[in-house]
């Protein structure tokens, strides 16, 4: 059961859950979620850096888990994620969707405890970590919720929204590296903003060409279509080719970025996990390859399906 509340929080999760959503359920709600998914994840990082607090000392917690030993504790960025995530697709689903209030909002509130404790449970946080992550996730929904027709609607419609969003999503990367000495976390605050530049470049893309429209809002609100054999079948093949798609983008950006990224450098790329871990070859790798698989899963995948009758 905490194992699986850790999942809901993880990265890996995150990468097939926001696919998933938008292939299959409503790409409109899916950009939106991970819009404040990339906010609260980039500021819950880079707080991280800046408070250095230390994981629990071990004894006498034990650890169940290890992966993140090397990232520091205040506030956790899982309990974050893990109430910032559900609460946001709540709320925006079920402005488009008919489905039972109370069933959305048991459960989000289900996805959001799991989380929380799980971190508790393995080891990973403290009480306060998890409870000030939670709080803080909520202050960031506040400000960042009121703002996102502006945010959606820039992204869409400006002509000079393909530079601002480079420019800034990479600067903010930048000043995520200048926290701290080298640890997972700085990785995946470059992947996680490179995975939003994506997707609201291929929002821009998408608005610019007329392809893969949003939902008319005179066909509000969507009915739940009823759940069957072929349904289920359509949307297990959209996924599995979908994420194909993006394996087969992550491996072909990868041989050729970090390589690029060493020799630019003047880094040698004999050992890439030692390469990695310089600035120089870690940013570009991260923010480009997953910018790029965040841009093929808005607007390259869905013109795949349809091509193959998918849609």
């Amino acid at each position: 059961m905490f194992t699986l509340g850790t999942e809901l929080g993880n990265e890996l999760f995150f990468i097939t859950f926001f696919p998933f959503l938008m292939w299959n359920v409503d790409a409109y709600v899916s950009r939106r979620v991970l819009y404040v998914w990339t906010w609260v994840m980039y500021l819950g990082q880079c707080t991280k850096d800046v408070i250095r607090w230390p994981r629990p000392a071990s004894p006498p917690v034990v650890k169940v888990e290890m992966f993140y030993n090397s990232e520091y504790s205040m506030p956790s960025t899982h309990a974050m994620s893990g109430t910032a995530v559900p609460i946001a697709l709540f709320l925006m689903s079920h402005e488009r969707w008919e489905y039972p209030w109370g069933l959305g909002f048991c459960l989000a509130l289900t996805w959001c405890i799991l989380v929380c404790i799980s971190r508790i449970y393995m080891g990973m946080h403290s009480v306060l970590d998890v409870i000030v992550g939670f709080l803080f996730s909520l202050l960031i929904l506040l400000v960042i919720l009121p703002l996102l027709d502006q945010i959606d609607s820039f992204n869409q419609t400006c002509r000079y929204a393909p530079l601002i969003i480079i420019s800034s999503h990479l600067a903010l990367a930048l000043f995520s590296f200048t926290l701290d000495t080298w640890s997972t976390s700085r990785g995946d605050t470059a992947q996680v903003l490179g995975t939003g530049a994506g997707v609201a470049l291929a929002s821009h893309a998408n608005y610019m060409q007329g392809v893969n429209p949003d939902h008319l809002a005179a066909a509000l609100p969507l009915v739940m279509p009823a759940l069957g054999v072929g349904l289920a079948a359509r949307a297990l093949v959209r996924f599995v080719l979908g994420v194909v798609v993006l394996l087969a983008t992550r491996s072909v950006m990868k041989a050729l970025v970090i390589p690029l990224a060493c020799w630019v450098s003047g880094i040698p790329g004999g050992d890439v996990r030692k390469a990695r871990q310089n600035m120089k070859v870690e940013l570009p790798y991260r923010y480009v390859v997953y910018g790029t698989v965040g841009f093929m899963s808005l607007y390259l995948v869905p013109q795949v399906f349809v091509l193959l009758g998918l849609s």
